[in-house]
């Protein structure tokens, strides 16, 4: 569910007309809404209210300022992987108790600076990271609560990059060997406290079935773990709860949650969950402007100002996002929607039947709230996108365009080269 809508031929984000936003912020141009922002997240926390949870927004899906501070607003925590993700979730005004540290390369410098700030939880991927934390917290004189990431080996039926719950996955520990390397830390590894156990597997997910074969797992190995000594607590079970493209049937987060919440409401644990898509994916849409139009012997182009540096996904992963002119057209061509970039795999849309197109016409890549902006590049020396976020019948420039001068910086000519 979104609050992008079409009226009289043209977008509307909310109360505002995106076209009119884009003849001030230019285009290409990111453009968010609130109302759709808030209540993805409202709906999540609304359906685990039967259970004490905290609902930590993946900065990965989106870090844009605005929106991280959105959602601090309405109490979210937040999903870190990195010490850029760490600064920009407190800027933001994240409390750091609210804060989960994931990822399987960590730096000794990003360990020490999470640990000076207090974050709540570390989510831990090796044996050689928990040494690593131990060792930088006793020097910190801390003690710190962590979480070993799982691997339960549970097959998410998403796209081979972005699932991570299986063996020959990076992520986590094989959950074979999770017994005893949790008893290890928990007797020699003093400055950690290990309350909890994290699991993640993958990303656009749109069948529950995998979440409760990965869950029934980890139930197992959590009463092994108290049966041990260890007093679990915690149980953070990622993100990855799937959104609407073109003609996925997504679970609910209602639907989510009558199917999980069975299997770990026996174990007394407070949960986490790390939803980013879910919450931002439908939120936001690229909107860019025809360059040209041009057709050849067995293919229509339509030439767009946005290129794969500002939205990657249709080339990296051959993700499907649905393409529809911003203002009223007519007629019926069709034809492959791509960029200027140098590259055959600049492109957002193949082969799709549109409204008859002609230059300085205004076309919505839709659905492109998450992985969108952030992993935006400036491949081609091109300047990354306006952010704008929309809030009733108002809007804000968040991320101004960058200019060409940004693209130097930080850069130099070297004397006598």
């Amino acid at each position: 569910m979104h609050y992008f809508e079409i009226k009289k031929g043209w977008l509307w984000c909310e109360g505002v007309r995106t076209v009119d936003i884009a003849k001030k912020t230019g285009t290409p141009v990111y453009i968010y809404s609130h109302r759709t922002l808030a209540e993805h997240y409202l709906k999540m926390d609304e359906a685990f209210s039967a259970t004490e949870h905290l609902i930590c927004y993946s900065l990965k899906a989106n870090s844009s300022m605005a929106i991280v501070g959105s959602l601090a607003k309405l109490g979210a925590g937040a999903d870190i992987v990195s010490g850029g993700e760490l600064y920009r979730a407190l800027r933001a005004g994240i409390p750091a108790g609210k804060i989960v540290y994931a990822g399987v390369g960590k730096t000794p410098e990003e360990i020490e600076a999470a640990l000076r700030k207090g974050v709540a939880m570390f989510n831990i991927e090796s044996m050689p990271e928990a040494e690593a934390i131990n060792r930088i917290a006793g020097k910190l004189r801390k003690k710190v609560n962590v979480a070993f990431r799982v691997n339960p080996d549970v097959d998410a039926n998403t796209h081979h990059y972005i699932t991570t719950g299986k063996k020959e996955n990076k992520f986590g520990i094989n959950i074979n060997l999770a017994l005893n390397l949790f008893i290890k830390a928990h007797r020699k590894l003093n400055n950690l406290n290990v309350t909890g156990v994290h699991i993640h597997i993958g990303s656009q997910i749109t069948k529950i079935e995998a979440y409760v074969r990965a869950l029934l797992k980890i139930s197992a190995l959590i009463k092994k773990l108290r049966g041990a000594g260890l007093d679990i607590t915690s149980l953070n079970i990622g993100g990855g709860l799937g959104i609407i493209y073109s003609n996925e049937s997504p679970a609910t987060p209602a639907e989510f949650a009558e199917k999980i919440l069975p299997v770990i409401h026996p174990l007394g644990v407070s949960l986490i969950m790390e939803p980013g898509r879910f919450i931002v994916g439908n939120a936001g849409i690229l909107l860019t402007k025809v360059t040209y139009v041009k057709n050849g012997e067995s293919k229509n182009f339509v030439i767009v100002d946005a290129g794969m540096n500002d939205l990657i996904r249709p080339s990296l992963y051959d993700a499907y996002h649905n393409i529809i002119p911003a203002q009223p057209a007519s007629g019926k061509m069709k034809a492959d929607i791509v960029g200027p970039i140098c590259e055959s795999g600049d492109f957002f849309g193949k082969d799709r039947t549109l409204p008859s197109l002609k230059a300085d016409q205004y076309l919505a890549v839709m659905s492109a709230g998450a992985y969108g902006f952030s992993m935006a590049s400036n491949y081609n020396s091109r300047r990354k996108p306006a952010e704008v976020l929309v809030k009733g019948n108002k809007f804000f420039v968040v991320r101004k365009r960058e200019t060409y001068e940004d693209l130097a910086r930080g850069e130099c000519l070297p004397e006598n080269l």
